[in-house]
Order: structure tokens, then C-alpha cells, then sequence
């Protein structure tokens, strides 16, 4: 065995430990050298493979000395039920028992189309997002990205609990499964969540183009547990969002959404970046402490022009009171900035009666940030003893819709009974607040899956008016107007989303389909750059920059681009432009095996085979595939000109109560 680079083969601290299976050391070559160039240490593997008491104690030594464990997956780890790699996974997850929920170790490598759901790993591994590097080549994103997490400049230590990506928005944080759903219904129902499918990973605040700042402006950053166990950080998280969400009713004050506010969890920043990246003239941190039935609360206002100490507080309350400390915080940052909160004022809220059902609500939404089926299977059972307990509390009843909504998008629920139990909740919701804008934008989600277009339209411009700077509620809507081809107002509401959210991917991966649908291919690559300046390893971005590449004629750079994205439609269509048939027939060949129609449909169009798109766009109508929702883009798309010409599109579009 040996280490790259040479002359510290007796360590592995700070290095990589990469593990693999003897058939794949190519593709780990790949990687190590590519990682190697970066002056990133690797622990490195070039021999057989071989055990023994000694040969265990130096592994084990390692892996327990090493900054990231990166396991290679393949077809051929899947193929061998037992091998030398297993014992190395295991006894990563072993040493991941011992760590911080926050600490980022496991990062896996996929070097095939290997499917994260089915793939023969430690449970665990499904915890954390996958990068794909086909055949082991390393990019340069990849390379920048692990340099990050090295501890290189703008290090997120949350990368670990980014949701497995293989669809937008919705991210982060980051995701939706594939189900039959087609390249373009891929990122279309993941924003349609309204935002909440966000990838949270960071390469570089500091290089992103943000808005200017306005003058009153404040970003809530995530509370820090202090408790003696450290074991608040969902009540501390809880916490933060709450007073974002009040924050944001005071009609003179942007207020940054959650998921660019919480791209700092873990750090200490430098404020005035913080105020650069997100476009914040203040910021609102704290700390959370926890003791038996008491809890103390510190807050402070801080200027991220010179970092003065506008305004600070220290509470100390019972549990109970929590709801009552959050108004206080909100009431005096609002005095601070010399603001008025307007005739509406805060939202009515109603205090939590029972302590144990604030903290069983709370608890379900801290699950409810992991973005895996675990998480969602937790967060649904917290949510629903928190509503035992408190049948009528508006909170729970919304924050149950949303988590429905989400678990059956991400394909860990039966399509039709998850959402018809999304809109039960959201129904419910309405019946105590008929003001409740989410509860609005859930409803208008479900109509939007089901094509009930108009019923969509009207939930989610309804959700609009009483939350017009939820940046949730403007995406869905967004996305509503795009599935009809109103594009350019599609396009204003998502500016709007993104100056209150600016480093949440989804809304530039979305804008950009916006504007490509415009004709305004230009723009719309500069969007999809800005996501992927947030999101090194999107794949979803990194499949609708190649999309946006193969319109503008730019065939080498998208196929690139295709294949760190995992496009396999998307691949199909652009090796078919350069002449290379036989790989267009082969991915076209999976996607027919993997049952996507739509997609299937979106490759024939392409391809000009007009008689077998149609055939496979039929398919897609009786199996109501989720990729239809992006139909009317198929209609605007300069590489499909011949298919929207064709009678039998508008005759399909009717079929679908979508406009011609």
C-alpha cells in the first residue's frame, strides 16, 4: 500500500482514505491523481488487497486518522456480497457513530450508473449526497468541492446532510428519486415544491453576482446549541426559523430566506461577507441553552457594514414560553431598525399548550432536514404526536402537509394516496387559517401533479396574496406559470425569489428554463452557472446547462456536462447531434428499459422520429408521468421545432387543457 503523494505513507490524517474493490483501482487512479494534482493528500490502495491482524490494525489506524472516507461504488461492489472494501465501510460507519451530526467524513463516489436506492451499502451511506464520476474522471468541480471540504475557504461542514440529487427544488437540500418522470419533469416537480428540495452545499460565497443591498435588510442566521449534551440543535434551528418567518411580515424589511440564511450552520463567518453573499445591510444570530424545563435564549442585531452591536437581549423562560420569547426578538429587532410592522402585524399565532408538543413539532421538522425517507418517515411520526397532542395547532397541521407533499415526491410514497393525504393536511390547515399561504401552495403543488392546471393557478396566486415574499410560495407559482407558458411572468416571480433566497440553487436552475423557453439562450446559461457556482455538483444543473449548451450548438462543452450530470436523455440527444449513433441508441435503449416515456418521447422529437414520439408521449399520458408537466416548454424549445409543428402536438396539448 502506498500514499499519494509519496513520503507519508505512516499517516493518513487530514488525507483522504479512498476504498474500493480491486476491479475498479482504474477509475481510483483516476481519482487519486486528479485529487493528487490539487495537492490533496490520498490514502491510496495500489496493491492486492490482503488482511491478516496487522494488515486490519493499519487500516483501521487509518481510517480512524483520515479527514474523508471516500467509498468507490460500482457495479462491481454490488456484484461481490463479500470483499476486503466491506470491512472498510464498516468500520467508517463505526467511527461515524463517535461523531458531530454536523461533521462531514462519508463522501461515496458512484463511477456507473449504479442506483443509490438499490445499491448493497451501509444504510448510512444513503444519509449523504452521491457524486458520480463516470469511469473514475475527475472533475474540476469535484476537485473544487473536495478541496472545500478539506477545509479550504467556505468549507461547509453540512455537506453531509444534502439529499441525494436527481432532480431541482428543490437542491440542496438535495432531490427527488426517479420515477418515471422525464429530464425536463425531472427538475420541473422538484421546484414545484416550492423551494423546499434545496441543495445546501457552497463552493464560494464571495463570487456569486448578488442583488444590491437594500437598506433594511436582515438575514436570521441558525441558532447555536449550547446545552451541556448539545443535543438542542433542533430547538435551537426551531427557533431561528420562527422568527424568520415573523420577520417576514414586516412589510419594509427583506428577510433572507431559511435555506441561503442556513448555508452558514456550523461556521463563524465574516459578517460582512455573509452581508455581501446575501445582500443584507444586518444579521440576527444567537444561542439556544436547554436546562430541565427552562431555557435561556441570547440574541443580538449586528450591522454587516462595520459590524456594530445595534441591539442585544438575554432570556430566560420556561419552555412554554417560547413562541412569546420569539415575538419579543422579532419586537425589538423591529424597534431597532426603526421600523413598523404595519397594520397586519405579526401573524396570529396560537402558543403551543403543551411543551412536549413544541418539542415533538420541532423535532419533526429537524428530521424533516435530512431529505431521505428516514428522515421523512421521523419527521411524519413527530408531526403527527405533536397533533395527538395539539389537534388544532395551525403549525403541525402545515408542517405535516409540506412533509407529505415532500415524501411522496421524492418517490417514498404511493403517488396518489401520498398526495391526496398532502392535500387533507393543507385542507385542515385552511379550516383553522384560512390566511395560511403554504397550506395555499401545497394545494396548488398537488393540483399542479395531477394537471388540474387552473386549480393550480388559483392556489398558488391565492398562496401569493396573503405570503408574497415566501420564497416557497413564488416558486410554486413560478412553476405553475411555466407548466402554462407564461414564462415572462414566471420569470418576475422567481427574480423576486431569488433576491429573498439568493443562494438557493433551485430558483436560478428554474429562471434558466425560464428564459431558455424565452429564446433567450444567453441568459439563461448565466443562470445555470450562478446555480452552479452554489452547487458544484448539481447534477440537475449540470443537465440543464448541457441542455442550454446543445441549443446554442455547443456540442463538446454539452456533452461534458451531460455526463457529470447523469443525463441520460439528454446524453441520447447530443451524441445523436455528433454523429455518434450507436451511444444514442444505447442510452435511448436504458431509458426505454428504466421506463421513462417521457423522456423516451423527448429523444425521438429531438431526433426528428416523429411517429415514435408521439407513440411514447401517449405512454406517458396513460401512465400520467410527471415529466408531462413540462410539456409547453417542449413547445418553445428551439431543438424540438419539427415536433411542435406537427398537428398532433396541439392536439396532445389540448388533451392536456394546456393553451396551444
Amino acid at each position: 500500500m502506498q500514499n499519494v503523494p509519496a513520503g507519508r505513507a505512516d499517516t493518513a490524517s487530514g488525507a483522504i482514505f479512498l476504498s474500493y474493490t480491486s476491479e475498479d483501482s482504474e477509475a481510483a487512479a483516476h481519482i487519486a491523481e486528479a485529487l493528487k494534482v490539487a495537492d490533496i493528500d490520498v490514502w491510496f490502495d495500489q496493491a492486492e488487497l490482503r488482511g491478516g491482524e496487522v494488515w486490519d490494525r493499519k487500516i483501521n489506524e487509518q481510517i480512524h486518522q483520515c479527514r474523508l472516507f471516500m467509498p468507490i461504488i460500482s457495479a462491481n461492489t454490488e456484484a461481490r456480497d463479500e470483499g476486503y472494501f466491506r470491512r472498510e465501510w464498516s468500520v467508517a460507519v463505526e467511527r461515524m457513530r463517535d461523531m458531530a451530526e454536523h461533521k462531514t467524513f462519508l463522501v461515496p463516489v458512484v463511477i456507473d450508473g449504479t442506483g443509490e436506492r438499490e445499491a448493497a451499502v451501509p444504510e448510512r451511506f444513503r444519509h449523504v449526497q452521491w457524486i458520480r464520476l463516470l469511469g473514475g474522471k475527475a472533475t474540476s468541480a469535484f476537485v473544487s468541492r473536495i478541496a472545500t471540504l478539506m477545509g479550504g475557504p467556505g468549507a461547509n461542514p453540512r455537506t453531509d446532510r444534502v439529499p441525494n440529487a436527481s432532480a431541482g427544488s428543490p437542491s440542496p437540500r438535495k432531490s427527488v428519486r426517479r420515477t418515471k418522470l422525464g429530464g425536463v419533469g425531472v427538475l420541473i416537480l422538484a421546484a414545484a415544491l416550492g423551494g423546499w428540495l434545496a441543495w445546501r452545499h457552497l463552493a464560494s460565497h464571495t463570487s456569486l453576482s448578488i442583488a444590491p443591498v437594500a437598506e433594511k435588510s436582515i438575514a436570521v442566521l441558525p441558532f447555536v446549541d449550547l446545552s451541556e449534551k448539545h443535543d438542542q440543535d433542533y430547538f435551537a434551528e426551531g427557533m431561528s426559523e420562527e422568527i424568520i418567518d415573523l420577520l417576514a411580515h414586516i412589510p419594509a424589511l427583506k428577510v433572507i430566506g431559511r435555506t441561503s440564511a442556513f448555508q452558514f450552520k456550523g461556521q463563524n463567518p465574516d459578517l460582512r461577507m455573509v452581508g455581501s453573499a446575501l445582500g443584507v445591510n444586518y444579521v440576527l444570530e444567537g444561542s439556544v441553552r436547554t436546562s430541565g424545563d427552562q431555557f435561556r435564549v441570547t440574541a443580538q442585531l449586528i450591522s454587516t457594514q462595520d459590524g456594530s452591536h445595534l441591539w442585544s437581549n438575554t432570556y430566560d423562560q420556561p419552555l412554554g414560553d417560547t413562541l412569546k420569547i420569539q415575538d419579543q426578538i422579532a419586537t425589538n429587532v423591529v424597534r431597532a431598525l426603526q421600523l413598523s410592522v404595519g397594520a397586519a402585524g405579526y401573524p396570529e399565532r396560537t402558543a403551543f399548550k403543551s411543551p412536549e408538543a413544541y418539542d415533538l413539532y420541532l423535532r419533526g421538522l429537524h428530521a424533516r432536514d435530512r431529505y431521505d425517507k428516514a428522515g421523512f418517515e421521523s419527521a411524519m411520526t413527530y408531526l403527527q404526536q405533536a397533533l395527538d397532542l395539539e389537534p388544532k395547532s395551525v403549525p403541525v397541521l402545515e408542517s405535516l402537509a409540506v412533509t407529505q407533499w415532500l415524501k411522496t415526491g421524492f418517490g417514498y410514497e404511493e403517488s396518489a394516496d401520498g398526495y391526496e393525504k398532502a392535500r387533507l393536511f393543507a385542507q385542515q390547515t385552511l379550516e383553522l387559517n384560512p390566511k395560511s399561504g403554504t397550506a395555499y401552495s401545497v394545494l396548488a403543488c398537488v393540483n399542479f401533479v395531477k394537471w388540474d392546471w387552473a386549480a393550480a393557478e388559483r392556489d398558488g396566486e391565492e398562496g401569493l396574496r396573503l405570503e408574497p415574499r415566501n420564497p416557497r410560495v413564488l416558486g410554486g407559482l413560478a412553476n405553475v406559470y411555466r407548466a402554462r407558458g407564461r414564462w415572462v411572468e414566471g420569470a418576475r416571480l422567481l427574480e423576486i425569489a431569488i433576491s429573498l433566497d439568493p443562494l438557493n440553487p433551485d430558483w436560478h436552475l428554474v429562471l434558466s428554463w425560464m428564459l431558455y423557453s424565452t429564446g433567450n439562450l444567453r441568459d439563461a446559461e448565466t443562470e445555470i452557472r450562478k446555480a452552479l457556482e452554489i452547487s458544484p455538483t448539481n447534477e440537475p444543473a449540470h443537465r440543464t446547462l448541457g441542455h442550454v449548451l446543445l441549443g446554442e450548438g455547443k456540442l463538446d462543452a454539452a456533452l461534458a456536462e451531460m455526463r457529470q450530470g447523469q443525463a441520460r436523455v439528454y446524453y441520447a440527444m447530443v451524441t445523436y447531434a455528433m454523429g455518434r449513433r450507436a451511444e444514442s441508441d444505447a442510452a435511448l435503449a436504458k431509458l426505454m428499459d428504466d421506463d421513462e416515456p417521457s423522456g423516451v418521447a423527448l429523444v425521438y422529437a429531438y431526433r426528428r422520429q416523429l411517429d415514435q414520439a408521439f407513440m411514447w408521449l401517449e405512454r406517458a399520458y396513460g401512465e400520467r408521468s410527471v415529466g408531462l408537466v413540462g410539456l409547453k416548454g417542449f413547445q418553445a424549445d428551439p431543438l424540438l421545432k419539427d415536433f411542435a409543428h406537427d398537428p398532433r402536438f396541439a392536439a396532445f396539448l389540448r388533451k392536456m387543457n394546456l393553451p396551444e
